[in-house]
């Protein structure tokens, strides 16, 4: 197993995001998230983006997960969607390629068996792929990847209706899945985290429940109101 991927086991990957409008956006800032997370004894960081990935190789030496979402109508699939987007990725610093490894359509006619081919062979990087269900987690082993996460699951067409965590998904990917099953979306908690590694996930990835300032401050404004 990768010596990155192996890094996260038993750990929290916090993902170090936020909305392109807002003030934290800025690369620096998410890399002053980015190294609070590690300080405080996060395994490695989930972040989007060439330029932030870079900024936050600068300050931190754990494991990256890098991605970078790309909205390409028609195609649904936004995370690391070709070929192009995986090489900077890799090349801004990441350890980690995160790629939308549902079965939808692909911008460019790629198809996932390739773009994870070549992340292997030209960029010599392991793959998470982030999934919604255990069909397209398996869809995802069979085309190479190196770990999968929950990710995807309640944001895409045939899951939106759902709330993420699924801990009943992430159960039944841990038993049929013969690679690490990473935990990813809707943890709100410590207790959900744990409740996730109880449930046999390999490491858990927060985001929101951490860094999302905007998310959690818009919630508070909105009880607030009279």
């Amino acid at each position: 197993m990768n010596v990155s991927l192996q890094a996260l086991r038993g750990g929290l990957v916090v993902s170090c995001q936020a909305p392109a409008a807002s003030p934290l956006h800025h690369p620096e800032v998410i890399a002053a998230m980015a190294a609070a997370a590690v300080q405080q004894g996060a395994v490695g960081v989930r972040i989007d983006s060439p330029s932030h990935i870079e900024a936050v190789r600068r300050r931190v030496s754990q494991p990256i997960i890098g991605l970078w979402k790309q909205v390409l109508p028609p195609s649904a699939v936004y995370i690391t969607p070709q070929t192009h987007h995986a090489d900077a990725v890799a090349q801004a610093g990441s350890d980690i390629i995160a790629v939308d490894a549902t079965q939808r359509p692909r911008p460019g006619a790629e198809t996932l068996a390739d773009l994870i081919h070549y992340i292997h062979r030209r960029l010599n990087k392991p793959v998470m792929a982030d999934v919604d269900s255990l069909e397209n987690a398996l869809y995802a082993i069979e085309a190479g990847a190196d770990c999968v996460g929950t990710t995807l699951f309640g944001y895409t067409e045939a899951t939106q209706t759902e709330i993420p965590p699924s801990l009943d998904l992430l159960r039944a990917m841990v038993d049929h899945c013969t690679v690490p099953v990473i935990c990813e979306g809707g943890i709100a908690s410590p207790d959900m985290a744990h409740a996730a590694l109880e449930a046999g996930a390999y490491a858990v990835v927060v985001g929101t429940a951490i860094t999302g300032i905007d998310s959690l401050v818009n919630q508070y404004v909105i009880a607030l109101k009279p």
